[in-house]
């Protein structure tokens, strides 16, 4: 956990936290957006406060 995001995705979703990891690990392999969807969740995440 960097960032926390995986776990605030599990609490608004409800899916477990390592298939949201996988499912970023993945983006991150095939598409290279990974990174930038994390980012830009993280700051989501801090304004939905």
């Amino acid at each position: 956990m960097i960032l926390g995001v995986c776990e605030w995705l599990h609490g608004k979703l409800g899916w477990k936290t390592q298939n949201i990891r996988i499912a970023f690990i993945i983006a991150v392999l095939l598409a290279g957006f990974g990174i930038g969807l994390y980012l830009i969740l993280w700051v989501v995440k801090m304004f939905s406060k």
